[in-house]
């Protein structure tokens, strides 16, 4: 898996989960005995979700058509480690009605899959999710104000679990925002340049005629491609001088985007928008008091310890923007400011990158020489109550992916709701360019390691796209503003590791 395309999580809560009772051997019959079955519906069309952060979703029945499910797995709280059945072993059944996807499943015969059916059969587990790599979605924001995005074309369904925590959270929803903030930054520029996009009748037929001109240039390369078909029998629509064609010039109507590492991390950090320039962020604080005993009929004692404690933010003003000429944005096959708005989205998320690595990179400092050490950093230094993840740049992904254990078995192994594919002692990997996150010297590279959720908050004041007129220069100009800032939410909570890999002297 690329990090484009990155794994999204939903949840499904009425799911209908039922749990069928097995099948009891019949007397003098010597026939095998089904397995415990549970069924119910994975996702469901057209259903909304809860708010996703600025938006609700819905699945078109249109979603599944194209993806193959002949190798999905069942889980539990989409845990690898503990498959419950699935399609390339012929215990899941998936079948598209129109409500949804439905399955059937017959449990593997384990303790864990035996307690998922007898809390399923008990109504304690009654949710369903499922991890899919997103196609194509769309945007629409009602008369209310209501955005609602629909999941137009899935690219891959990996899993469906069964979970059991019955709510959109961080462990069962997962989404990919990018194309929700494009959705809002172009919707934004919409109505502030409401007044000033305006198309005068000759600017129109200015239009009309750059069509009619391009339709002409088909006409004419078409033409042209017949003359020489012909052999110079055929010449509609090609110009000669003195015998000899002219060879009409090719309209491109695409623009060629270079490939580039594309992520935000922001999707990681806890990201809040706020109503106020600045203002504090209440964090419930991870303290290890206990309660006092108690005397009968003595007064209770205070608890000695800070339940909250503030991260204060003031938020900055970060901008830029440039100039395209009118001639540019008119003789272009393509639309061009579209194209440049695209890119400035671009540069919001490389915004984002930076200032969250940045940040990373003040946490308490470990260095590391040997996979013991960094098995002791995940193990002793963090929390095990936090959800833990790595990041790492190419060299040091390059380095760990070619590691073996003393199995022959490669460190990062593989794991398909990471990222990057791959996951370090249980933790998924996130993988970013040696540009962002650089070695601080030859043969050390940089990691971090920890809950990026717990450890960064991103205070978002507002975002926006604008577009004007510069009439005395015959230009357009664009530009994007946002208002943003960057705190440490628990400095313990994620930790910066240098890796310096030991070097064994050969012979």
């Amino acid at each position: 898996m690329n990090n484009e395309e990155e794994k999204e999580k939903r949840l499904t809560e009425e799911a209908e989960l039922t749990a069928d009772s097995p099948k009891v051997e019949k007397e003098n019959e010597k026939q095998p005995t089904d397995g415990k079955t549970i069924s119910g519906y994975a996702l469901k069309f057209g259903q909304p979700s809860k708010d996703l952060g600025g938006f609700v979703e819905v699945i078109t029945p249109e979603a599944l058509k194209e993806v193959d499910l002949s190798n999905v797995f069942l889980l539990h709280n989409h845990d690898y480690s503990k498959p419950l059945a699935s399609v390339k072993a012929g215990t899941l059944k998936l079948n598209i009605d129109d409500v949804g996807l439905h399955f059937e499943a017959t449990l593997n015969d384990t303790s864990y899959a035996n307690d998922v059916y007898e809390n399923v059969s008990k109504k304690l587990l009654d949710s369903m999710s499922f991890g899919f790599v997103l196609g194509i979605d769309s945007f629409d924001k009602k008369e209310d104000g209501e955005v609602v995005r629909s999941i137009d074309k899935m690219k891959a369904l990996n899993e469906i679990s069964v979970v059991t925590v019955p709510a959109y959270d961080s462990s069962n929803v997962q989404v990919n925002k990018r194309s929700y903030e494009t959705f809002m930054s172009n919707n934004q520029a919409n109505q502030l340049n409401k007044g000033l996009e305006s198309t005068s009748k000759a600017q129109k037929e200015s239009k009309n005629m750059e069509k009619t001109l391009i339709n002409n240039e088909k006409t004419e390369i078409r033409g042209y491609e017949d003359y020489i078909r012909s052999h110079g029998e055929e010449r509609d629509g090609v110009t000669t001088v003195t015998a000899g064609a002219v060879v009409p010039t090719e309209v491109i109507g695409e623009v060629f985007d270079l490939k580039r590492s594309n992520y935000n991390l922001a999707q990681y950090a806890t990201v809040k928008t706020v109503n106020n320039g600045q203002g504090s962020y209440p964090v419930a604080t991870n303290n290890q008091a206990v309660l006092a005993t108690k005397a009968e009929l003595v007064e209770i004692g205070d608890i000695d310890a800070d339940m909250f404690t503030a991260v204060d933010y003031k938020v900055e003003t970060r901008a830029g923007k440039l100039y395209l000429s009118n001639e540019v944005v008119e003789d272009a096959a393509v639309n061009i400011v579209a194209e440049v708005k695209d890119q400035l989205a671009k540069l919001v998320e490389n915004t984002d990158n930076k200032h969250i690595v940045d940040l990373l990179k003040t946490f308490t400092k470990k260095t590391a020489a040997t996979l013991d050490d960094l098995k002791q950093l995940h193990n002793v230094a963090l929390d095990p109550a936090l959800d833990k993840m790595v990041i790492l740049n190419q060299s040091g992904f390059n380095h760990l992916d070619t590691l073996k254990d003393s199995d022959g078995r490669y460190i990062l192994q593989p794991d398909v709701t990471a990222p990057s594919g791959k996951s370090l002692f249980g933790m998924p990997v996130v993988l970013i360019s040696d540009a962002l996150f650089t070695n601080p010297t030859a043969g050390t590279f940089p990691m971090i390691m920890g809950d990026i959720a717990q450890s960064i908050f991103v205070a978002r004041r507002n975002q926006v796209t604008t577009q004007w007129q510069q009439f005395e220069a015959y230009s357009q100009g664009l530009a994007v503003i946002i208002r943003n800032d960057y705190k440490t939410i628990d400095p313990n909570a994620s930790v910066y590791i240098e890796f310096t890999p030991v070097v064994t002297p050969e012979g």
